[in-house]
């Protein structure tokens, strides 16, 4: 009874987990190319599918192959997020001051469909979180496929938390919500700053602090 409560916990552990501050400026960063819900939406689906993937990889590998990882790869990971972060931001505020400097340029990406770097972006930070997550399981959980199983539906959990939450993020930058152009690219300008912010002190602490 008690490893299937903690199993249906999971759910609850993964939704939360999906509002953590690196997800939220990452997702927030994707959104900001959307002005169509659905394809926002869709952003969200996909970085909790990365996220789930990557999570349940390295969880059959260190679970079901019994393997011990040292936790300072897990901190080098960590820095891998910190460096994306970094990276995604200034993408984006290389975006932002090329549409501003040409008035025509679209301020938002809705003709491109395809969805692989939220995917890319989830895989990355479900990598970097598996280590944790992989041991906060062994703890509570001995058998293999009860482990497992815990770790698919935390992930079901992270992806249905990252759906509210790219829903959420779009909303300022839906048509119908605002027209204003210059208050949208303070958002996207907010968000950026975001991403490298945070991206360089998850840097720091995990590789210089």
């Amino acid at each position: 009874m008690t490893t299937l409560f903690s199993i249906l916990f999971a759910a609850v552990v993964g939704f939360g987990h999906a509002f953590e501050a690196d997800h939220l400026v990452a997702v927030s960063n994707l959104v900001t190319k959307r002005s169509k819900l659905r394809l926002a939406l869709r952003d969200g689906v996909y970085w909790g599918l990365g996220h789930t993937s990557t999570i349940l990889l390295v969880g059959l590998v260190i679970i079901a192959g019994k393997l011990a990882i040292d936790e300072i790869y897990f901190s080098y990971l960590e820095a891998c997020v910190g460096v994306m972060l970094v990276v995604i931001g200034l993408v984006r505020l290389r975006t932002l001051i090329k549409i501003n400097q040409h008035e025509h340029l679209h301020l938002f990406q809705d003709d491109n469909h395809h969805h692989h770097v939220a995917y890319g972006i989830g895989a990355v930070h479900g990598l970097a979180g598996s280590g944790v997550m992989v041991l906060l399981v062994m703890t509570e959980i001995k058998e293999t496929l009860p482990s497992l199983l815990y770790l698919l539906v935390f992930g079901v959990g992270s992806v249905l938390g990252m759906v509210v939450a790219s829903g959420l993020f779009s909303l300022p930058f839906s048509k119908l919500f605002t027209q204003n152009r210059k208050m949208q690219m303070v958002l996207i300008l907010v968000s950026s700053a975001l991403c490298i912010f945070l991206g360089g002190k998850i840097i720091y602490e995990n590789l210089m602090g």
